[in-house]
């Protein structure tokens, strides 16, 4: 193959028997038995057990060696007794008996073991990533990132999508969250942004022409962490279609993505559901899952009992229904036989969750038990439809906030009786999402979702109908719920743009400041188009099964947005604030 290596770590087989071979890896572990001594060399591609004889002149040298030390060993591929053989390695019938090495690079002793599932914290592995990346899992969820990129571009060429490449360096647009600014050295004052995502530039694509495209695209947003979101960047399949409507888009890519978690899934047994996939209204998730976000493997839904506590004689229930409050209920079956603490236990976490407690009726033996069951007449309590041994959990609040707050009840349960079936990806879609919401802050009209999204109804709506009122063509994907992409059926025309922005408090001045581009190009003439993103990161999270977005990213940042390895973000020298026009004003 070349100077340093005949072969792969993966490679050999028994069919090389008697074979002269050179490898070159990194010394996974080294044993040391007296009379022999085993090195499992490891490189990219798999391990192949490496020995070496006491009596060899090379037995001292090799012993000192370290683990991650760098060689090239070249020997005679030999095999193995049967009672040594590891059928769980390619290579594990054979072995290298090693004629020669050569040390290539020592390795100094680690901040963290690399050949172990050991844990470390997320400081020592970030500060030290290169090393974190030498470990089997890690290294093999970035390769599954890499076969999952490669897929997808496969399949989207295949449907006649173009790829793209769209600016990194642009103008600041409102897209949900902060945007990481550039500034210019050559306009002092002004500022770059990076983009929150290709979505003025893939609408121009279509406005220019091109039919169909798609781009990995790398998407910056200064907002902060969690388990599904990494701080600073990300990736997203990011697509657009002229001369669509939504269940074109939705028929485009539904075949992607099964493909692709279908083809890619750890086990045979896991299920991926079919295209078409579910579709689901907005307010219709919220009131049944308590999330625009459900995860459908989930058993429990969420209905709703306001209409049997009105005026009964569960006053804590009947005087909140008055001013405004509704109740939710989770019917779960099989738990009216479990114990006290079972029950305690939920009520202890919902109070620690800010709720006054988790109340709760259990139907057992053809009775009626629970603290809320006396307060409610025979009538009342046969409405719930209880079975034998079903149980249901009440949570009294505002509409929104009940909604919420029963869809976090709804996924404790589930978790705490463990009725998830973890092998399946279940997909669905949301759909009808308002076009505006109220700003909770400020009190005032804001979009709610995409504000390039075609308004259904359009002109009309936007003219005739109470703004929260308007829904709009825009789309969430979402699998085991985990949001994967938004997407929307864009608004191509310009007078609608107008009104749509002035309705959200955008003045003509702001308009022209702001999107100036859009708002011209949509003057000469733009096709009905629409599309979508799904997230690259999130995708490959789900199908690692990993928890963390972090555990499938080469090199993220921490929680706090920062690169423990490169120490970045980092100050920079005076001379060159002074070069861009900055002065830093002391925050404390």
């Amino acid at each position: 193959m070349n100077k340093y290596r005949t072969h792969l770590c993966n490679e050999l087989s028994i069919e090389n028997l008697n074979n002269k071979v050179s490898l070159s890896g990194w010394i996974d572990t080294i044993r040391d038995h007296g009379n022999l001594l085993f090195i499992d060399l490891r490189d990219n591609y798999g391990i192949t057990q490496c020995v070496v004889d006491g009596k060899h002149e090379l037995f001292n040298k090799i012993s000192k060696l370290s683990n991650e030390t760098v060689i090239k060993v070249s020997g005679e591929v030999v095999q193995r007794s049967e009672e040594t053989k590891n059928l769980n390695l390619k290579t594990g019938e054979i072995e290298i008996q090693i004629q020669d090495f050569e040390l290539l690079s020592h390795a100094q002793t680690l901040p963290l073991p690399v050949n172990s599932d050991i844990e470390y914290g997320e400081e020592v592995r970030l500060k030290y990533r290169f090393l974190d990346l030498r470990r089997n899992k890690l290294h093999k969820n970035i390769l599954l990132r890499n076969k999952i990129i490669t897929d997808i571009r496969k399949k989207m060429n295949e449907r006649g999508f173009v790829e793209f490449q769209t600016p990194i360096l642009t103008s600041s647009s409102p897209e949900g969250a902060r945007d990481y600014l550039v500034p210019s050295r050559i306009h002092h004052g002004k500022f770059y942004a990076l983009p929150q995502a290709p979505q003025q530039f893939k609408q121009l694509l279509m406005i220019a022409g091109f039919d169909k495209y798609f781009q990995i695209a790398p998407c910056f947003r200064d907002e902060d962490s969690r388990a599904d979101r990494s701080p600073g960047e990300f990736y997203q399949l990011d697509f657009e279609m002229s001369f669509v409507t939504q269940e074109d888009v939705f028929e485009a890519i539904e075949p992607v993505l099964y493909e692709i978690f279908n083809e890619n899934k750890k086990n045979n047994e896991t299920k991926v559901s079919m295209y078409p996939f579910k579709k689901i209204p907005y307010f219709e998730a919220l009131e049944i899952y308590g999330t625009d976000k459900p995860d459908l493997r989930n058993p429990l839904l969420i209905s709703d009992y306001t209409d049997i506590f009105r005026g009964s004689n569960f006053k804590i229930f009947s005087n909140q229904i008055e001013k405004g409050s509704i109740v939710k209920g989770i019917i779960v079956k099989n738990t009216a036989n479990q114990p006290r603490s079972f029950f305690d236990k939920l009520n202890n976490w919902a109070r620690e969750e800010g709720a006054a407690g988790l109340g709760y009726i259990s139907y057992l033996e053809k009775s009626f038990k629970g603290p809320i069951a006396k307060n409610l007449n025979n009538s009342q309590l046969e409405t719930l439809k209880l079975s034998d041994n079903d149980s249901i959990f009440f949570i009294c609040d505002k509409l929104k906030p009940a909604q919420l707050f029963s869809g976090l009840v709804r996924n404790k349960i589930c978790k705490d009786l463990n009725l998830i079936n973890k092998n399946t990806f279940e997909f669905c879609w949301i759909v009808d999402f308002p076009m505006f919401e109220i700003d909770e802050k400020t009190n005032k009209l804001q979009f709610s979702h995409n504000p390039f999204s075609m308004p259904q109804g359009e002109m009309n709506s936007l003219e005739n109908k109470d703004p929260l009122d308007i829904k709009a063509y825009q789309y969430d994907i979402v699998c085991n719920g985990v949001e994967l992409s938004s997407g929307a059926i864009r608004n191509h025309k310009p007078e609608i743009m107008i009104k749509a922005f002035e309705i959200a408090g955008y003045t003509k001045d702001d308009l022209e400041a702001k999107f100036s581009g859009m708002l011209n190009a949509l003057k000469f003439g733009a096709p009905p188009h629409g599309g979508s993103a799904p997230g690259i990161d999130r995708i490959v999270m789900l199908l690692a099964d990993e928890p963390n977005i972090r555990e499938v990213i080469a090199f993220p940042m921490n929680q706090q947005a920062m690169d423990l390895m490169m120490d970045a973000p980092a100050r920079v020298d005076k001379e060159r604030l002074e070069e861009l026009g900055i002065k830093l004003i002391d925050k404390n």
